[in-house]
């Protein structure tokens, strides 16, 4: 019998790549070139102002914020401390730990728990995506505590138009591909990123460090780690000499760096580098070939702004937390 559903598929199909949209006909292949929506961007200062700017959309008689660890950890603070109200994580709620409001300004009279009333309860996320977690922290809460005592509610700061309604409250609406300040470094894009090296995912040498031998190789081999994702990295693009590759890429086992691809660059000394000052050239020649990477993370602002001008691709400067776009680029949509 003939499967009418496989049959369709050898004829037609398509599929979707990081880059591409993929299209099977009659055995032959056809790529075509997907668009790149701009990542949207946001920082910590940004998530301060919004909440300051529209945290009277909360209501006034809330005895408690928590935050969802990790990232809900830091709007949950910065709403209590707007509001002047109680705040802990959620592992303390569920506990029942005695939640702290400091000793900078005492709690309202009006705010003070009420015996035998429900306690009003803030659950804090950074941003809401599917609903998943926040459906997890609901039954989290379901299955350890007698709600029978509060009137929780939730709130996450930033939401998709297709998942707002599944809290309470929502600051703001940033739609996707969004990443955050507070969680760039550790994120599930690191797959279809380009990580620099020395002021990422270790510290730069010092000057005395960087003599191009002795002390070089044992910085090398001994750099304190800094920024190390818990994700598989497509590539790390350094401006290390090719030289000391088999030093490097030690480091990079004994420090649990998953990636796939390193690039270094091909030069004789470190003085022969410094005359060509080739930095931020030879990364966006890397990063421009790299069709299946939309980012690029790099240590040093002035490279960043370069990197990003040169390929007109995304770039994220762990220095500043910035984050840079060639602006005539046509393929970058919001």
């Amino acid at each position: 019998m003939i499967n009418t559903k496989n049959l369709i598929k050898k004829i037609f199909s398509i599929k979707n790549d990081k880059q591409h949209k993929v299209i099977y006909f009659l055995g032959l292949k056809f790529k075509i070139k997907r668009k790149i929506k701009r990542l949207n961007f946001r920082t910590v200062q940004d998530l301060t102002n919004l909440i300051k700017d529209k945290i009277s959309i909360l209501p006034e008689d809330i005895d408690l914020v928590v935050g969802i660890p990790r990232s809900g950890i830091i709007p949950a603070y910065l709403i209590a401390l707007f509001l002047n109200k109680k705040v802990c994580t959620l592992n303390e709620f569920i506990n029942n730990l005695e939640p702290l409001n400091g000793h900078t300004r005492p709690i309202r009279e009006n705010d003070k728990k009420i015996k035998n009333k429900k306690q009003k309860v803030l659950i804090v996320d950074d941003s809401i995506h599917s609903g998943k977690s926040i459906e997890e922290v609901k039954k989290q809460i379901t299955n350890n505590l007698n709600l029978n005592h509060y009137d929780i509610q939730y709130c996450a700061i930033y939401a998709l138009k297709k998942s707002k309604n599944k809290v309470d409250y929502y600051f703001d609406i940033v739609s996707t591909p969004r990443m955050f300040q507070w969680n760039y470094l550790n994120h599930p894009n690191a797959n279809v990123s380009c990580f620099d090296m020395d002021g990422v995912l270790c510290v730069d040498p010092t000057e005395e460090q960087n003599d191009d031998g002795e002390k070089y190789i044992d910085f090398i081999l001994n750099a304190k780690p800094l920024y190390i994702p818990s994700f598989r990295i497509n590539s790390i693009v350094t401006s290390r000499l090719e030289k000391y590759r088999p030093q490097t890429e030690q480091w990079l086992k004994e420090n649990n760096v998953q990636y796939d691809n390193l690039y270094m660059l091909n030069l004789e000394t470190a003085e022969e580098r410094r005359i060509k000052n080739c930095h931020a050239d030879f990364k966006a020649k890397i990063y421009s070939q790299k069709e299946d990477c939309i980012y690029f993370i790099e240590s040093n602002r002035t490279q960043a702004e370069e990197i990003a001008k040169l390929t007109g691709k995304q770039v994220i400067c762990v220095e500043t937390d910035e984050f840079f776009v060639n602006k005539k680029d046509n393929n970058a949509t919001n």
